[in-house]
């Protein structure tokens, strides 16, 4: 029987003749970026995912009798992986949750054995790095980022009271096209809903290999608790408190367990569903997101002083995959390259070790 769904090849992916040279601006930008932070902390933090909300260890397990075409790659049977989840607003600066942006959900997968990459080669673990908001990304392509990262990287220059009144502007509007059963994923960027991090969903927004298959990927709160946060709001003030959004992550974890479902979308047409355009939606209605894993997050102390310092010096990146898991298209392919120059950078200034964990034990208490 023909598989309804796009099968993987190598040229599902086209490449420009001028990518290289913007993926090496790219790199270049997040330099000056990085430069700029580094003189108002006193030290290097991340380009992108700036400031955590908290991280967690916990369980994924894949669920049992898959069928075949979501039966793939680390999916491609029953298991349960040691995972580590990092939550974390995404601009690469930390400053007020009024400031409210997309938020990031990133899950390290520790134990993962199979063909990985190039560049990640004998290591054992699989890095998924998700968004909320959209499920497609802002911008199509590495250049049209790179004209939107130069204007970012100055970003950290300008008052908090002008970013904050952008991002409530940007989320108010936002609010009002989804009223009318539209939206915008840049305005969403600049100004997210304030739903509590552990009751939202994130999304890869851009596409990735799954085995024989192609996908995008989310992570969907499931458990009644969190389901039960989605309407209320996190009052962010920031006056009150600069960190609301971690002290509603804490807080949650240090009371109740978080379960999420890790769910796929299946690439089905490649002309309604692009690889090399990340700023097209995918036709949900066309092609469900379908679970495939189940994400759990027992009771825990999530950010703790120990686990601070420890979640600094941790690498969640695109190019920690398997090569069933490969990213694809324009934005991905400079990721790969950005991530791992960018972690490296700030690591090695921080004094920080440049290895990938083995076990969750090495994650403090």
């Amino acid at each position: 029987m023909q598989t309804p769904y796009v099968l993987y090849s190598s040229n599902v992916e086209t490449f420009s003749q001028e990518e290289p040279q913007v993926i090496q601006d790219i790199i270049a930008s997040m330099r000056r970026l990085n430069d700029r932070t580094r003189d108002m902390y006193g030290r290097n933090v991340r380009v992108s995912h700036g400031k955590s909300h908290g991280l967690a260890v916990g369980e994924l397990t894949v669920l049992d009798n898959l069928p075949e075409p979501l039966a793939q790659g680390l999916f491609a049977q029953a298991a349960t992986y040691p995972v580590i989840v990092r939550l974390a607003n995404v601009p690469g600066e930390i400053t007020t949750d009024a400031v409210n942006t997309q938020r990031g959900f990133a899950v390290k997968i520790l134990g993962v054995q199979g063909q990985k990459i190039a560049g990640h080669e004998g290591q054992t673990t699989q890095d998924f790095v998700l968004d909320s908001g959209t499920t497609y990304f802002p911008m199509s392509n590495a250049k049209a980022f790179l004209m939107q990262h130069r204007l970012m990287e100055h970003a950290p220059q300008f008052p908090t009271v002008l970013k904050e009144a952008v991002s409530t502007i940007s989320r108010v509007t936002n609010e009002a096209l989804k009223a009318v059963g539209t939206d915008s994923a840049k305005l969403d960027f600049f100004g997210d809903s304030r739903i509590h991090p552990l009751a939202e969903a994130y999304y890869s927004q851009v596409p990735m290999r799954y085995g024989s298959y192609i996908v995008k990927l989310a992570v969907v709160p499931v458990s009644a608790a969190q389901q039960a946060l989605a309407d209320a709001q996190v009052e962010v003030d920031g006056t009150q408190d600069p960190n609301a959004l971690r002290t509603a992550t804490v807080g949650y974890l240090r009371e109740q367990d978080a379960e999420f479902e890790l769910r796929v979308q299946l690439c089905t047409d490649l002309s309604s569903m692009p690889i090399e355009d990340a700023s097209q939606p995918w036709s949900e209605a066309e092609s469900p997101y379908l679970p495939v894993a189940r994400i759990w997050l027992s009771r825990q102390e999530a950010y703790s002083e120990a686990r601070q310092q420890y979640v600094e010096g941790l690498s969640f990146s695109v190019a920690h995959s398997l090569e069933d898991h490969r990213p694809l298209g324009s934005i991905m392919r400079a990721r790969l390259q950005a991530y791992p120059v960018m972690a490296t950078i700030r690591r090695q200034g921080n004094q920080e070790p440049l290895y990938e964990p083995t076990s969750i034990d090495q994650v403090p208490a």
